[in-house]
């Protein structure tokens, strides 16, 4: 079974956490606080970690920067309530793998663990890829096969929600909850508006498309045939 090793010093956000993952079929080791849970990610098996950025005892990215040092390669989730570009730069420079701030929805975090146990092993995640079109974790910067393209924030959160949920059906729903943190479904065309941005930045004339409108439905990202 997949194990994953969790150090987080929020005891309420730690169990949601610990709850989803065991009840998607995770072993799971807390551990709530930097030294500790250092000891733990050296001592373990495990196939991911996900550690909190501000901990008692030693800083997340410490706890980081040492394991990495140490060669220990082991794909790491970072969380954190610094969403800014710069704290988001430094916990993938430290050697973190994604990076998700706080508040968030738990399944979300899955959704992350399941795309780091996908990618090759020891490899740079500073990247995500489907098909032609590229994004750039640290920069969050986008291409298609070569060609920038400019996004607003909006845009750029919506695009890498949807790659990492490629060839899925996406409901607005879903996707006010996650790009904007909805906890309801506002009647509201916002969603339409967004999107109809982002297809005409990366779905550009004598491109094939790659953003789908599911009529009624949602919708889907995927790599051209």
């Amino acid at each position: 079974m997949t194990k994953v090793v969790l150090i987080e010093d929020d005891a309420d956000t730690a169990q949601d956490i610990c709850a989803e993952l065991r009840d998607s079929g995770y072993i799971v080791d807390w551990a709530e606080d930097g030294l500790t849970g250092l000891e733990r990610a050296r001592a373990a098996d495990a196939d991911v970690l996900v550690i909190d950025r501000m901990l008692p005892g030693m800083d997340g990215l410490a706890v980081i920067d040492t394991l990495r040092r140490e060669k220990i390669r082991t794909p790491v989730l970072v969380l954190s309530a610094l969403g800014a570009v710069n704290d988001r730069v430094k916990g993938l420079r430290a050697g973190g793998d994604d990076y998700l701030t706080k508040p968030f929805a738990v399944l979300e975090l899955v959704a992350r663990i399941e795309a780091l146990l996908r990618r090759p092993a020891d490899t740079a995640a500073k990247t995500l890829r489907v098909g032609p079109l590229e994004i750039d974790l640290i920069e969050r910067s986008a291409n298609r096969a070569g060609r920038e393209i400019e996004l607003l924030p909006r845009e750029y959160k919506l695009l890498e929600y949807m790659m990492r949920h490629c060839e899925q059906l996406l409901t607005r729903a879903m996707l006010f909850e996650e790009v904007w943190k909805y906890k309801f479904v506002p009647d509201s065309n916002l969603v339409d508006v967004h999107m109809g941005r982002l297809r005409r930045k990366v779905d550009v004339s004598g491109e094939a498309p790659m953003i789908s409108n599911i009529r009624g439905e949602g919708f889907v990202l995927r790599a051209p045939d």
